[in-house]
């Protein structure tokens, strides 16, 4: 069995919306990759002491707050790594690349994950993603569904489910072709929430898989430059959604829905307990609506999901 390496990293962000990264020597572990800088954390030193000392040593400024923003576990194939990520609060000093290294400041829009080491991964996605994920509710027609669309994306929406279960194969295509044109327009990254072939023969982002798909797919059926998401409901869905590498996690119902009335939701406590260690951005989903954002970060998810509360207002 390999030996955990425990590794502190820091996020350094500006006032641009951009994040300190930089390049790994070429004869490094994953050597000519992209990272956000860190270091190992010596026996019997405090994972923020590692941080100040490592961030100090590398990037020559000096870290005066920071914050735990997540921990991840990732399995190589010649190493298992621990990475203890902060949230950089405040610093002093100019950084540059003290140990020879080339860094930049990187906008987190721009991010992509094929640059940079496997573990990163939920890193970039934790950090892309948004605290709201809007699924597509009802509509009368194709103009009113686009004028819904629409008016979210005005309203700052920018990570779109575009379900719609009571079309047929070739209405959906219509909608799904529409979608990707305004969520491109607006920045915004897009999921079909339909079949694999579906899914394939469009530009959306990503594919989103329901329950029941997640227990039909036996390995990861898109490649991994795009967004997987899918639907959880138990600690066992959710290992088979890691199987699968997923991107994103929805978990439901936290709490009673409209479309579910009389179900009791499972509560923010056995949410937090159902998401322990789980390294991958998890949305709450089930009766959400923003005023929820508060409790759902408090009880460790990147936000949450929602029909009403986004698609109707």
């Amino acid at each position: 069995m390999s030996v955990l390496v425990h590794v502190a990293v820091a996020i350094i962000t500006n006032q641009q919306n951009e994040v300190l990264i930089s390049l790994r020597h070429k004869d490094a572990h994953q050597g000519g990759l992209w990272e956000f800088p860190g270091g190992k954390v010596e026996r019997e030193e405090s994972v923020l002491d590692a941080l100040k000392r490592e961030i100090k040593e590398e990037l020559n400024i000096l870290i005066h707050s920071a914050s735990p923003f997540k921990s991840i576990h990732h399995q190589y194939s010649d190493k298992a790594v621990l990475l203890d990520i902060w949230l950089v609060e405040s610093f002093t000093g100019k950084a540059q690349g003290a140990e020879g290294q080339q860094i930049k400041w990187q906008a987190i829009k721009d991010l992509n994950t094929r640059g940079f080491p496997a573990a990163n991964r939920v890193i970039i996605h934790a950090l892309k993603f948004p605290e709201k994920y809007m699924i597509t509710g009802s509509f009368n027609d194709y103009r009113d569904f686009e004028s819904k669309l629409e008016t979210s994306l005005k309203k700052g929406v920018s990570l779109v489910q575009l379900r719609c279960k009571d079309v047929s194969l070739e209405e959906y295509k219509l909608l799904a072709q529409l979608s990707v044109s305004l969520c491109k327009l607006y920045g915004a990254t897009l999921l079909l929430n339909s079949s694999v072939e579906t899914f394939l023969n469009t530009q959306a982002d990503g594919l989103h898989l329901s329950s029941q798909m997640l227990h039909l797919i036996q390995s990861r059926p898109i490649s991994n430059d795009l967004i997987l998401s899918a639907s959880c409901h138990t600690k066992l869905e959710i290992e088979k959604a890691k199987k699968l590498k997923v991107d994103i996690i929805l978990l439901s119902p936290v709490k009673e829905t409209r479309s579910h009335p009389g179900v009791k939701g499972i509560g923010w406590d056995k949410f937090t307990e159902t998401i322990e260690n789980i390294d991958e951005p998890v949305y709450a989903l089930g009766g959400m609506v923003e005023a929820d954002l508060d409790d759902a970060k408090l009880s460790g998810a990147q936000g949450i999901a929602a029909i009403s509360s986004f698609w109707e207002n």
